[in-house]
């Protein structure tokens, strides 16, 4: 009613998803005190309340003049003692049921409008039920909790985006902590580029490079053949038609298939081992054998005699130890011993794969500890085990250590391989659909972005937003670069924690994927505060802005702190940059 101190004004015009309200000019104050409590007129991003009947339409305001949008002319005579707010609706509440998205009676002209009060808010919003996290306070309300479908926030996938300095890091803690606190039979892998996240959590299971209690291994032999052959001697798909890329996948084949039968996880029927099948060999004993018989020499000089022919032999060397093997020169002329004339087309490949095995950068993939081939006291099942099995529920895989030219790689195969157990165990009672998994990627936007090549780690995220919902596997992407992200992932994502966003081309992606058309509560994204996010999508009611609580302990994410390090006087002399250099050469992180 006019009479009531909510009351706010009147609607003077209507289209499809936005009226206009003109302010009465009877309210005493642009900042009236409503039980107790101090409310701003006006202010950008608050809710007002349209009464039509039992139902309660609710809108968010997008602007504020003192001339009507209608109103062209800046040189129009008007009373600009008037106000007039722009107000987009975003849902309604009919009686007593719940609130809901969309709207389904649209307000007419001279409608009433009125002030969303807090206990409005706490209609809108409701209690928190066993099918929400918390993900933080309304920043209108210290008392109003804003809540997240889990379901959907999780299997419908979700992203933190946020400038540097905005709290990411924080909101990330935040939601995590909310989801493992909340549900006990929760499971969550965080890939830590950076490795910031293992101090604020320091009940997780954290893998890293070297480590001595938890070192992280991921078999180079995970790998499809396409994998494979780029990683270790640069040969694309397009290639499958050269004689040497073809063999190359007949010998990886038949190394694997020796190995079949004696796998710890089960014995597998070589007839159906492919050159995809993550199944164990031995990568330097590849190496030695095309080193053979690319530099073998033979008493006969014909390649047919040569294939059965005993080679002339000086040293086997050691495969072992990457030591090759030494032959008795050929003759020069028609004498023997002759030269190779088998595997002559595997020169280059043989020049680029020991030298990817000689990079010490590659050894967590090379010499992947007790999963190294068959005869290893692991498989892939312990590998299983170790990330998602056990007690802990949050597994942070730390990717400090991981050289950043094979960072795409190692993401791709994490991704996969985990999303693969997912897809093959959704029958099973222990994983699978009886067991969801949520995966979250730090700094996404260094390898899930829109570059041309061999993407993998974005071929594989891609995969799991796509397909993720199905084998209940959900993804979040945690980023500062939105705009360089794969578009395919972005359209997927269902639900979005904006926070600050400095960046026109940052904010335009936010604005085209999220689902909400509220462009007016985005264009708040530079403005707003630090630790406070706006909250779009599947899993709100309604979009929200929320102060994400300060965690405790906090991820190792914040800024140095320059002026305390300045401050200090350093003695002369005692740098030491020969540890520096030799981490740099080993490719190794010291401590």
């Amino acid at each position: 009613m006019i009479s009531d101190i909510t009351y706010l004004g009147k609607i003077i015009r209507v289209d499809s998803s936005t009226v206009e309200v003109e302010v009465t000019d009877t309210i005493p104050s642009a900042a009236p005190i409503i039980n107790g409590r101090l409310y701003k007129i006006g202010q950008i991003g608050t809710f007002v309340k349209i009464p039509v009947g039992n139902i309660g339409i609710y809108g968010i305001v997008s602007t504020v003049s003192n001339i009507p949008s209608t109103i062209k002319d800046e040189n129009h005579a008007y009373d600009t003692g008037s106000r007039f707010l722009s107000v987009q609706l975003v849902g309604e509440k009919i009686g007593d049921e719940e609130f809901q998205k969309g709207v389904g009676t649209y307000p007419t002209i001279n409608d009433e409008v009125h002030l969303v009060t807090e206990r409005d808010l706490f209609d809108i919003y409701g209690r928190k039920d066993d099918g929400s996290i918390e993900i933080g306070k309304h920043s209108s309300s210290e008392n109003l909790s804003v809540n997240a479908d889990i379901h959907k926030l999780v299997l419908r996938h979700s992203a933190i985006l946020g400038s540097t300095g905005s709290g990411k890091s924080n909101t990330t803690v935040s939601v995590l902590k909310a989801i493992l606190n909340d549900y006990p039979g929760s499971r969550v892998i965080l890939v830590d580029p950076h490795g910031e996240y293992a101090s604020a959590f320091p009940k997780a299971r954290v893998f890293k490079i070297n480590d001595a209690a938890r070192p992280l291994h991921i078999p180079f032999w995970l790998m499809t053949f396409d994998e494979l052959a780029f990683f270790l001697v640069g040969a694309e798909p397009k290639d499958d038609q050269k004689p040497e890329y073809r063999k190359l996948r007949e010998l990886v084949v038949e190394m694997k298939k020796v190995n079949a039968g004696a796998l710890k996880s089960g014995g597998v029927d070589p007839n159906r081992v492919s050159a995809d099948s993550p199944i164990p060999f031995n990568v330097r004993e590849l190496w030695h054998n095309i080193y053979w018989w690319l530099n073998a020499t033979f008493t006969e000089a014909t390649a047919e005699k040569q294939a059965n022919d005993n080679a002339c032999v000086e040293s086997n060397g050691d495969y072992s130890k990457l030591k090759p093997p030494c032959f008795k020169p050929y003759a020069v002329g028609s004498a023997a011993p002759f030269k190779s004339k088998i595997y002559q087309e595997f020169y280059a490949y043989e020049k680029k794969l020991i030298s990817r095995l000689r990079d010490s950068g590659y050894d967590f993939l090379f010499h992947p500890g007790d999963y190294a081939d068959a005869t290893s006291p692991k498989d892939l099942h312990d590998l299983l085990n170790d990330w998602i099995g056990g007690e802990e529920r949050l597994t942070i895989l730390d990717l400090a250590g991981v050289p950043f030219n094979v960072l795409d790689i190692t993401v791709g195969l994490i991704t996969r391989f985990v999303f693969d157990s997912m897809f093959w165990g959704r029958h099973e009672p222990y994983t699978g659909r009886q067991r969801p998994l949520f995966i979250a990627f730090e700094e996404a936007h260094s390898y899930l972005n829109n570059s041309e090549g061999n993407n993998y780690a974005k071929n594989a995220v891609e995969r799991v937003f796509k397909e993720g919902r199905k084998f209940v596997v959900g993804a979040m992407i945690i980023s500062q670069r939105p705009s360089e992200i794969s578009e395919t992932i972005l359209a997927q994502v269902g639900t979005f924690i904006a926070l600050r966003l400095t960046n026109s081309r940052d904010q335009s992606i936010v604005k085209a994927s999220a689902p909400d058309n509220l462009i007016s509560l985005i264009d708040l994204l530079p403005s707003l505060r630090t630790g406070e996010a706006l909250v779009i999508g599947e899993a709100v009611k309604i979009p929200s802005r929320v102060r994400i609580p300060l965690q405790t302990p906090q991820p190792t994410s914040e800024d140095p702190k320059l002026v305390e390090c300045w401050q200090r006087a350093f003695a002369q002399g005692a740098d030491d940059y020969n540890r520096v250099v030799t981490s740099q050469r080993e490719q190794k992180l010291r401590k």
